[in-house]
């Protein structure tokens, strides 16, 4: 029980006033004082009483508890109260710590109670014990003087005859809570739920659980406040939702420190007991060899003196230090990982332009440009040594050999290779380490993969470098600014290390799909390659000369067991797979080569040939499909070319018109920038109606519908344009469109014709249609020297710079 500053209000319940002699003794000796009668109540209900003022405790009626008092006002009015009625009022201070309230400083609503039993205690204080009658409200103050009278109006409580529906939910919902409260509080008895059940109003119900619960003065005040049973029965619930949830996180958190306390406990039990058999077995020395050991090595680096006198000094804090300390633990993880680093150890790298020029043909087929970037760049190393090393980004479709150009560089130069996936790399720390005030800290993965590599200047491949994300943990893109960037790098600070590291001397490579999503201050210190995707030729011959080889030799199986002549390649490329690169093509011929690996065994075949006819006995029904042109001539139906990240390929633009108010219809899943293509061509056709002998009002009375086939595929971008354009104009005029003819190019008001990207995949989509036309803009003639030489032989190029200049080679006939 805690007593006031001279008046402080508690609750004991275990305590009981028995001292009645004492009591019935101070009741006579009050009572020859004043001789008046109870206060009578007067017209507005009121009646004057004396009031108790309670710090840090409110009572409910029906209420029976015991607190003691000690201020004189207080004891003036508990006597007053004991020669007339025994009546009080109680009100609860709004602040405790006010010695001297007024009438502002109490809440209105209070409980009027009778004085059961009072019990004088050392100190001139007295213990009261009181029973809650009923509510009331301070109508106003009597007098402050000798003690707190107060006119007070009774709060009548409402008594159901029939209890409501709605109340009777909430008063089971608050039991079944109370009941829950009770489980997890462990404070209170668990048979007074079965006490409390058995209250019948909702009234007495909320009041006597509130009287329980270990809840604030002021929480307590608002149920004490709320008059109807409904609306206390309804606070009451929501201020025991909130104290079971709190009650279970306190649970979780006590659950969690015990845990980590036993824990500790153990740890610190197990480590005296290793003390204590070093002690035995004499492992100080060891340690002490140890540090000595380190100090020579030390001496033997030679470092920049600011790191040799950091290192040093740890390596005597640890002398210090008990080995068995957790800091220990951490000093000597820092100074093994110092000791780990390859310190001014370099690989000897062998510049031979021939040999490498060799391994690059060796390991990649193709990817010319790409090669002679690479020798170029080696080509300037032998002749300027000091030379700092440029940031090379290989950029292209997944699957074309992007990592293993890579390894290959490292391969032809005679360094060792590190490599680093930064695919989903959210975190800085990954770039720059942890620090070492956090428990199990590390260095970043670059210093990591220096160690790794045993030489201050790997080949390191920095792979996925598009893919990287960030959030509150830091920004990764930002630190690997420091790391790639030729004049920051000398001097790379990794926050595990704390001092200056060299990374000059490396080789950085990135690869990435996309260079979209890499941050431009990042991309501005690269120098970017495309990497483009390989044709259908150039995928013959690198599974022919090492995907074929391979496989076979992975299975167990040889070029005599086995037989796949080129047609069954092309089939595999064409019908199973669709990519720029050749994992998938890879993925397929590994599964031909199981099935033969199968029968091998089963049915001791020594030779097996895959053809076309049997392709699907291996691989299944096909899963990709082809277009292949027909020599057809259709109204509104002309051949465009699109590029996609696996490649070029074919769109069927198909344009109907029909009876209606002028409206477009696109359907196909295009995006808005074919969509606005599509707007741009039906504005100019409008403006040469009359060139075309189209009647000029055809937006008023015609409805347009433009759509292309395969509208699950998403299709957006600006090159479509002159192919719709010409679509429509077939449809407006009724003259065929050539269906063997192909064109690309972006269109605008005026019918000039823009330049487009994917050129080369375009061609080849093309040409693996049958197509041996193409209409290319006029500014994409230097594209076409990058088409592969067998194809430009076999295809017809035509370069237009006008929209009508597609017209006589796409329509059947001239039109007016």
């Amino acid at each position: 029980m805690v007593k006031e500053k001279k008046d402080e209000t508690s609750r004991d319940d275990k305590h009981d006033v028995t001292e009645h002699d004492a009591f019935e003794e101070l009741r006579d000796i009050l009572a020859s004082g004043d001789e008046e009668d109870a206060y009578p109540a007067e017209d507005d209900g009121a009646r004057a009483m004396p009031m108790i003022p309670l710090r840090g405790l409110s009572i409910f009626p029906y209420m029976v508890l015991h607190f003691d008092i000690g201020r004189e006002k207080s004891i003036s009015a508990l006597e007053k109260a004991m020669v007339r009625d025994q009546i009080v009022f109680l009100a609860a201070q709004q602040d405790a710590e006010t010695d001297l309230p007024t009438l502002d400083d109490f809440f209105r609503v209070g409980t009027i109670a009778k004085i059961k039993q009072m019990l004088k205690l050392p100190g001139d204080s007295i213990r009261v014990l009181v029973e809650g009658i009923s509510r009331g409200v301070i109508e106003d103050m009597v007098h402050e003087i000798p003690y707190f009278k107060t006119r007070v109006r009774e709060i009548e409580e409402v008594e159901y005859e029939t209890i409501p529906n709605r109340v009777e939910a909430l008063m089971r919902t608050v039991l079944d809570n109370f009941e829950d409260y009770l489980n997890i509080s462990r404070k209170l008895p668990q048979d007074l739920f079965v006490s409390v059940s058995t209250v019948e109003q909702p009234g007495r119900l909320a009041d006597i659980i509130a009287s329980h619960l270990d809840i604030r003065t002021e929480a307590k005040q608002e149920i004490l406040e709320a008059f109807d049973p409904e609306a206390r029965l309804s606070l009451l619930n929501d201020i025991l939702t909130k104290e079971i949830e709190i009650l279970k996180i306190e649970q979780d958190i006590n659950k969690k420190v015990r845990s980590k306390i036993n824990k500790s406990q153990r740890e610190y039990y197990l480590r005296e007991q290793l003390r204590a058999i070093q002690e035995e077995l004499g492992d100080e020395e060891l340690i002490e060899d140890e540090i000595r050991d380190w100090l020579e090595e030390l001496g033997k680096l030679s470092l920049p003196e600011k790191i040799h006198a950091k290192i040093e000094k740890e390596i005597k804090r640890l002398s210090k230090i008990q080995s068995s300390s957790a800091e220990g633990g951490v000093i000597r993880t820092y100074i093994e990982w110092v000791f780990q680093l390859p310190w001014n150890k370099y690989s000897e790298s062998v510049i031979d332009l021939k040999a490498t020029e060799r391994i690059l043909n060796e390991d990649h087929y193709g990817l010319i440009k790409v090669k002679e970037r690479i020798i170029e760049y080696l080509a300037v190393m032998e002749l300027v040594t000091s030379m700092k090393a440029p940031i090379i980004c290989l950029v292209g479709p997944p699957g074309v050999g992007k990592t293993s150009v890579a390894k290959s560089i490292a391969r032809s130069v005679g360094r060792e290779f590190v490599r680093m996936s930064l695919g989903g790399v959210r975190d800085e720390a990954e770039i720059r380490g942890h620090r070492r005030t956090y428990i199990g800290a590390i260095p970043g993965r670059v210093i990591n993969g220096v160690k790794e590599a045993g030489t201050m200047n790997p080949v390191f491949l920095f792979d996925e470098i598009d893919k990287v994300g960030n959030d509150f943990r830091g920004d990764p893109a930002s630190a690997l600014l420091e790391v790639l960037d030729p004049e920051q790098n000398k001097e790379f600070t990794d926050h595990y290390l704390e001092f200056p590291f060299d990374l000059s001397k490396i080789l950085f490579i990135t690869t990435a799909n996309t260079t979209d999503t890499i941050p431009r201050p990042l991309l501005d210190r690269m120098e970017v390659i495309e990497v483009p995707g390989y044709t259908e030729e150039e995928k013959v011959k690198i599974a022919e000369q090492y995907l074929i080889p391979k496989q076979l030799k992975e299975h167990g199986l040889s070029a005599e067991t086995i037989r796949m002549p080129e047609r069954t390649v092309r089939d595999i490329i064409n019908y199973y797979t669709r990519e720029s690169g050749v994992r998938n093509l890879e993925r397929e011929i590994a599964g031909v080569c199981r099935k033969s690996a199968r029968k091998v065994v089963e049915k001791k075949t020594r030779k097996i040939s895959v053809t076309g006819s049997t392709l699907e006995k291996y691989l299944g029904k096909r899963k990709f499909r082809y277009d292949v042109i027909e020599n057809e001539k259709m109204i509104g139906v002309t051949t465009g070319l699109a590029w996609t990240v696996v490649g070029g390929t074919t769109l069927s633009i198909e344009t109907t018109m029909i009876p209606g108010t002028g409206k477009m219809e696109l359907t196909g899943q295009l995006g808005d920038v074919m969509k606005e293509s599509a707007k741009a061509g039906v504005s100019y056709i409008r403006s040469i109606a009359d060139e075309l002998g189209i009647e000029t009002n055809f937006y008023r009375e015609k409805d347009i519908h433009i759509h292309i086939p395969e509208g699950a595929t998403p299709k957006d971008g600006p090159s479509a344009g002159v192919t719709m354009c010409t679509a429509m104009i077939s449809t407006l005029t009724g003259v065929p469109a050539k269906q063997d003819v192909a064109m690309t190019g972006e269109i605008t008001l005026r019918g000039n014709i823009l330049p487009v990207g994917g050129v080369r995949e375009k061609v080849l989509a093309a040409h693996r249609a049958g197509i041996r036309k193409v209409l290319l803009p006029a500014d994409n003639e230097r594209d076409i020297d990058e088409i592969p030489a067998n194809v430009r032989k076999k295809m017809e190029f035509v370069l237009i710079k006008h929209a009508k200049d597609a017209l006589p080679h796409i329509l059947t006939k001239p039109i007016a």
